[in-house]
């Protein structure tokens, strides 16, 4: 999962794309990068392995010219997560010369490899997916138009073409040198894209793309609309909009993970709250925990911070227990989750939270956390709540158990990494240490998202839970592609 944003302004865009990727900083941690391009073409890159405080300077700043421009924060999901050569944005010098950032995931890098070289006659330098569909762009760029001729509509085939050959999740953002941004969406809308406007009394209008609309409204722009799935926009320099559906058969199918963990409470996506979206889910696992958990054995109810804490104070209000606060979040140390690597996941988890024994000693407690991956840090949690005190720990997690590999942008590629495939609920729970653990029910889950979607006007055709259902959305996922990522998967 990364976090994405494009925009054409009236003067130069860098800082308010430096000031988008802070927004956007939760969603990737192992690097980040900026491509700005002036009205002449010439094209500016900064881009550095640190999160975005860290990786420009005053001197990157004041090179990154332009009233069009593209920023990324990445979390890394293919190739190597240290690796200089995967940074984004990717460059390539022909046709016109293009800059490209992506999230999601394709699922067809070895058939897109393979053409690279005997189709298209291009090099790729690294075994990052977004250089490869970077690629594949430049090549239906060069077959679709000319020198003369770079039309909307050529560039809209050029992306028809494009989604023709590649598979799975992703969001695109493009700059195209001396001519615009473009941006398009996967056919399945797993990945999000938000378009916004900001409109000047003279009549002219600045343009931004996203992954979260709280970087809009940070910005005083106009929500416009998501971009839709499989539809592609164009701004040209001088900020007029362009835009097409390029894809056959399109649905609204967004990744649910977004909204159990990945999104900022406070963004809306596809007409729904993300806070919201997370009461939703508190109030339903509040009456799947009272099925499965006697009467008394709870005294309070406490989230594991930060993202679970709408879903626990739901399921306190819920089942009339107090709601209290036992964990205190070291907030300068980066979210476990995303961090590259087992061990750097395990060491960060002591240093990000620490147990307040004056509100574990002696009581019965429930722990709600957004969801249970890997297991690693919900072990360490459970134990650092006994030694603070706690008679017993119960443990709810507002998601599904995650059973099966995430091959659409989440870093979940091998199903033996987590706690939950091929073991049962309790077994779960013995592995973690808990005295009783609950989990959300599927079908809550994706009733949560479907309901609150409605209730912001808009209907979702399906929601994408293969991490939690194993059924892969796209219909290009096979078990031999899955053994394939698990096998040559790096940490």
């Amino acid at each position: 999962m990364c976090g994405i944003v494009g925009m054409v302004g009236r003067g130069h865009v860098n800082q308010d794309i430096y000031d988008a990727l802070l927004l956007l900083q939760h969603r990737g941690q192992d690097a980040t990068g900026i491509a700005t391009a002036e009205s002449s073409g010439v094209m500016h890159i900064a881009r550095n392995k640190a999160m975005v405080r860290e990786a420009f300077r005053t001197r990157d700043m004041r090179s990154l010219l332009g009233n069009v421009g593209l920023g990324h924060v990445r979390y890394a999901t293919k190739g190597t997560a240290s690796s200089e050569e995967e940074l984004q944005p990717f460059y390539v010098n022909a046709p016109y010369g293009i800059t490209l950032i992506h999230n999601g995931n394709l699922t067809n890098t070895r058939e897109l490899t393979a053409d690279m070289a005997r189709r298209d006659r291009r090099h790729l330098n690294s075994s990052s997916d977004t250089e490869l569909l970077l690629n594949v762009l430049a090549s239906e760029l060069q077959e679709t138009t000319s020198p003369v001729d770079l039309e909307p509509e050529r560039i809209f085939q050029a992306v028809e073409r494009t989604q023709k050959r590649i598979e799975g999740a992703y969001a695109v953002v493009a700059v195209i040198a001396g001519y615009g941004l473009l941006a398009f969406r996967d056919p399945f809308g797993i990945r999000p894209l938000i378009l916004g406007r900001r409109s000047h009394d003279d009549g002219s209008d600045e343009w931004v793309v996203a992954s979260e609309s709280l970087v809009l409204e940070n910005g005083d722009y106009e929500i416009v609309r998501e971009v839709a799935p499989g539809e592609a926009v164009f701004i040209t320099n001088d900020g007029e909009l362009f835009s097409k559906q390029c894809a056959d058969d399109a649905i609204l199918a967004p990744c649910s993970f977004e909204y159990v963990y990945l999104a900022r409470p406070d963004s809306v996506m596809n007409g729904q709250s993300i806070y919201e979206s997370r009461l939703r889910m508190g109030e339903k696992l509040a009456k799947t925990i009272a099925k499965h958990i006697p009467e008394g054995e709870i005294d309070v109810v406490m989230p594991i911070p930060d993202s679970s804490r709408p879903a626990a104070m739901e399921v306190a209000r819920v089942l009339g227990i107090e709601y209290r606060e036992g964990f205190y979040k070291n907030r300068y140390v980066g979210r476990t989750f995303i961090m590259p690597g087992q061990e750097t996941r395990k060491k960060s988890v002591r240093q990000k939270l620490n147990a307040m024994s004056s509100e574990f000693k002696g009581k019965k407690v429930l722990l709600i956390d957004d969801s249970i991956v890997r297991g690693t840090t919900s072990q360490q949690i459970i134990q650092m709540a006994r030694d603070a005190g706690a008679i017993s720990v119960t443990f709810a997690s507002a998601a599904p158990p995650v059973r099966y590999p995430h091959v659409y942008g989440i870093n979940m590629p091998t199903a033996e990494e987590l706690i939950a495939h091929d073991r049962t609920i309790p077994e779960i729970g013995e592995v973690l240490g808990c005295d009783h653990i609950v989990f959300q029910e599927i079908d809550d889950l994706r009733d949560a998202i479907i309901e609150g979607c409605a209730a912001g006007g808009v209907k979702l055709d399906d929601v994408e839970m293969s991490c939690f259902d194993g059924r892969y959305i796209t219909g290009t996922v096979t078990d031999e592609y899955l053994e394939w990522v698990a096998a040559t998967q790096t940490s």
